[in-house]
């Protein structure tokens, strides 16, 4: 048997990392991310307990991977020419790729939203990446948050610019707060649906980019 190249290597270990995280995934959704080991997670992936820290640290660790590529994949269509200048054909372009995303992932993301609700969860998620509360354990953990607040900046940027004649009033910020309300609102509501719907999902996309692009 001929020996495995690098590249065969890091295929190996990208697979069998990303199926460690899908199984503590799921482990999180249905016991809770407190009540999950460590132990219970290398058990369900087939994989000793010693082995699991060849691949993440700690849950912690494997946490903040989950969330990390979640985050990255959803942010990669976000400003697609990175420009740092967010136009309206991007603004749609965006919305219509985490449609895509949401729609093709439905299973993935019901569970990552379960464990995202999550108390101990969600204040990791907002200390980590958001940048809120404590203060950063890493210089990734910075990176990460960072990166968010600049989408945020780039998105109000857009809400201020897209009236070219704004009415008596009109405040950009809650434009803003609505749109990242709506479109979360119908992300989890979508997910959490028995039946899914093709053409109320996409009418529903088609008439939230109508109403803030």
């Amino acid at each position: 048997m001929c020996p495995r190249t690098p590249q065969q290597v890091k295929e190996i270990r990208e697979e069998k990392r990303s199926l460690i995280m899908d199984v503590a995934l799921f482990l999180f959704a249905k016991n809770g991310y407190h009540a999950t080991s460590i132990s219970n997670i290398a058990k369900h992936a087939g994989i000793s307990k010693g082995l699991m820290y060849n691949y993440f640290e700690s849950k912690e660790d494997l946490l903040s991977s989950i969330i990390e590529k979640t985050v990255t994949e959803i942010s990669q269509y976000f400003d697609i020419n990175k420009d740092g200048y967010l136009t309206r054909d991007e603004f749609e372009f965006f919305i219509r790729q985490v449609a895509r995303v949401l729609n093709e992932k439905h299973t993935f993301f019901r569970l990552f939203f379960q464990v995202l609700m999550q108390a101990e969860v969600r204040e990791h998620f907002l200390n980590s990446f958001l940048g809120t509360g404590s203060l950063f354990k890493s210089a990734k953990e910075l990176r990460d948050g960072y990166f968010i607040s600049n989408i945020m900046k780039m998105l109000t940027d857009y809400f201020i610019r897209k009236k070219e004649k704004p009415g008596p009033g009109y405040d950009p910020y809650l434009d803003l707060n609505l749109f990242i309300i709506t479109l979360k609102g119908f992300a989890i509501t979508y997910i959490y649906m028995e039946e899914e719907n093709d053409e109320y999902f996409n009418k529903t996309i088609d008439h939230i980019i109508e109403q803030f692009k």
